[in-house]
C-alpha cells in the first residue's frame, strides 16, 4: 500500500491516524493515551466522563437535586471532574508521544462550562478539541482562549462553509483540521440533512472533495481533512493519499479501538462485536437529540421500533375521521381513532399494551404498564444531559422546549451510562459503525484475538 506519511497536527508531527471519541465513558484516558503513545492522536471523551476518588475507585454518578436545574448543575460538575481525570490518565500514558484530543458534543448539556472547566483544569495536557453534534460556532473562540487546536466535525462542505464564514475565519491559526464524518456509515449520531436520503448512502469522495475545494478557496490548503465513518482498512482509501482533490488527509477510527486490550468496555460488549453480521447495525431516528444515529440492532432498539409501530392518530373528542371510541384506563375514558385503526388498538390492548401515551405529533403509542412507569420515571429524573431533549422536553436555557415529552424516545444518558458500566448489551443502546461486522471477518481478530492499541495502530498502518 502507498505509504501514509506523518502530518503535523496540533503542533506535532504524528501518524495521521486518530482514535475517534466515543461519549459517555467509552473513549477513556487509558485507550486514548495508548493511541497517542503509538504515535497517533488519541481522543478521550469529555461527555459524562468517569472520575475517581483518592483511592482510584470509580465515583458513581448520582443526582440528588430536587429539580432538573439543580441536577443539570450536578451533571456539569461531574463532567468537568471526569474530563480532567481522563486527560490526566491519558497524559501519563502517552509518554510524551503523539497528541491528545478531547471530544465534546456541542448539543450536550452544559457544553460551554464543561469545555472551559476541563481545558482550565487540564491546562497543558490537551492539544486539540473535536466537536460535532450541531453547529459549534464558539468552539474556535474557546479553543483559542486556551491555546489548543479545534477540529469541527461536519458532514458536508456546506456545514463547514457556514462555520467558517460566521466564526472560524477569525481564528484560522488554531484550526487543526476538519473532520468529515460520513453520515451514513459512522457510528453514533449522524449529521444527515433533510435533503439526504438515510437509505441511500452517497460516495464520500465527492463530498470530501467539495469540502477540500472550499477549504483551499479560503487559504486552508495545508489544513488536513480527517475522514471518519466507514474507515476500516486504509488500503480501501489508498487513492485518497496524496490525492490533491482531498489531501492532506488523515483517517479516524471509531469502532475498531473498541476491541483492544486498553478499551474499557465490558467483555460481553467485546464478544458481541465479534459476532455481528453485515446489516446488524442500523440507522434510526429514535434518539432524543433529533439526529439520526447508528447502533446495533438489539432488544433495546427492537423495543423502540415496536413501540413506534403501536401508534395511531387519535382525538379526545369524536371528529369526522376519528370517530371510533375506545375506552382506556381505569375510568374508561375514550379516545377516538380512525375506523381502520380500531381493531389494531383493541388487539394491542388485549395483548397487554394497555397504557396509551400521547406524543407531540397528535398520535398515541401503546405500551405495557411496566414500560409506562419506566418511561415516566426516566422523564421525571431528567438531568439535562442534552441542550434540549425530545424525550423529557428539557431545554437548558428556558427549562422546557414547550412541547410534549416524546415517549417514542428514551433517556440517552441512562442507557449509555448503563452499557459503559457493564449492563447487558442486549438491553441498552450499543452505538457502532456500519463496518462493525468486519470484526468477525478480519483474520486479525481470529481465535478471539484482542490486540493492544499499539498492535492495532501498527496493523492499520500496513493497510489492513
Amino acid at each position: 500500500m502507498k505509504a501514509l506519511k506523518p502530518l503535523v497536527m496540533s503542533g506535532k508531527e504524528v501518524l495521521p491516524v486518530i482514535e475517534g471519541g466515543k461519549g459517555v465513558a467509552v473513549s477513556t484516558g487509558k485507550s486514548s493515551g495508548a493511541w497517542a503513545a503509538a504515535g497517533g492522536i488519541g481522543t478521550f471523551s469529555a461527555v459524562n466522563a468517569d472520575s475517581y476518588d483518592e483511592n482510584g475507585n470509580l465515583v458513581p454518578i448520582e443526582y440528588t437535586g430536587k429539580n432538573r436545574g439543580d441536577r443539570h448543575q450536578e451533571l456539569i460538575a461531574y463532567g468537568i471532574r471526569g474530563g480532567i481525570a481522563q486527560a490526566q490518565i491519558a497524559h501519563e500514558m502517552r509518554n510524551g508521544e503523539g497528541r491528545l484530543h478531547m471530544n465534546v458534543l456541542w448539543e450536550m448539556g452544559g457544553a460551554e462550562p464543561i469545555l472551559h472547566g476541563v481545558l482550565e483544569g487540564a491546562k497543558g495536557l490537551i492539544h486539540g478539541v473535536t466537536c460535532g453534534a450541531g453547529m459549534p460556532y464558539k468552539i474556535a473562540q474557546i479553543s483559542a482562549q486556551y491555546g489548543v487546536h479545534y477540529y469541527p466535525i461536519v458532514s458536508s462542505a456546506r456545514a463547514f462553509r457556514a462555520l467558517w464564514l460566521r466564526s472560524y475565519k477569525k481564528t484560522p491559526e488554531w484550526l487543526g483540521g476538519v473532520v468529515y464524518e460520513d453520515p451514513w456509515r459512522a457510528g453514533g449520531h449522524n449529521g444527515l440533512s433533510n435533503s439526504e436520503d438515510p437509505l441511500v448512502p452517497e460516495d464520500p469522495f465527492p463530498r470530501v472533495a467539495a469540502l477540500r475545494e472550499f477549504m483551499n478557496s479560503v487559504g486552508l490548503n495545508d489544513v488536513p481533512i480527517i475522514m471518519a465513518g466507514g474507515v476500516w482498512f486504509l488500503r480501501d482509501f489508498e487513492d485518497w493519499i496524496d490525492n490533491p482533490e482531498v489531501a492532506p488527509v488523515a483517517f479516524q477510527f471509531g469502532t475498531r479501538p473498541l476491541l483492544t486490550q486498553e478499551s474499557e468496555i465490558s467483555d460481553e460488549w467485546k464478544q458481541r462485536l465479534t459476532g455481528l453480521q453485515n446489516g446488524d447495525v442500523s440507522l434510526h431516528k429514535f434518539s432524543p437529540t433529533g439526529f439520526y444515529s447508528s447502533a446495533v440492532r438489539n432488544a433495546f432498539l427492537e423495543d423502540l421500533h415496536q413501540r413506534s409501530d403501536r401508534q395511531v392518530r387519535y382525538s379526545r373528542t369524536a371528529e369526522a375521521d376519528l370517530h371510533v371510541g375506545i375506552p382506556l384506563g381505569r375510568r374508561g375514558r375514550p379516545i377516538y381513532v380512525r375506523e381502520d385503526d380500531a381493531d389494531k388498538v383493541r388487539a394491542w390492548l388485549d395483548a397487554g399494551y394497555t397504557e396509551g401515551m400521547p406524543t407531540p405529533d397528535e398520535t398515541m403509542v401503546f405500551v405495557t404498564p411496566e414500560s409506562a412507569l419506566t418511561i415516566k420515571k426516566d422523564q421525571i429524573d431528567c438531568m439535562g444531559c442534552l441542550s434540549q431533549c425530545q424525550f423529557s422536553n428539557w431545554e437548558q436555557h428556558e427549562g422546557t422546549t414547550g412541547k410534549r415529552a416524546d415517549p417514542r424516545s428514551f433517556c440517552i444518558q441512562k442507557t449509555l451510562q448503563n452499557i459503559a458500566h457493564g449492563a447487558a448489551v442486549e438491553n441498552e443502546l450499543m452505538f457502532a459503525g456500519h463496518n462493525a461486522y468486519k470484526f468477525g471477518e478480519d483474520p486479525f481478530y481470529a481465535n478471539g484475538n484482542i490486540p493492544t492499541v499499539k498492535e492495532l495502530v501498527d496493523r492499520i498502518m500496513t493497510g489492513d
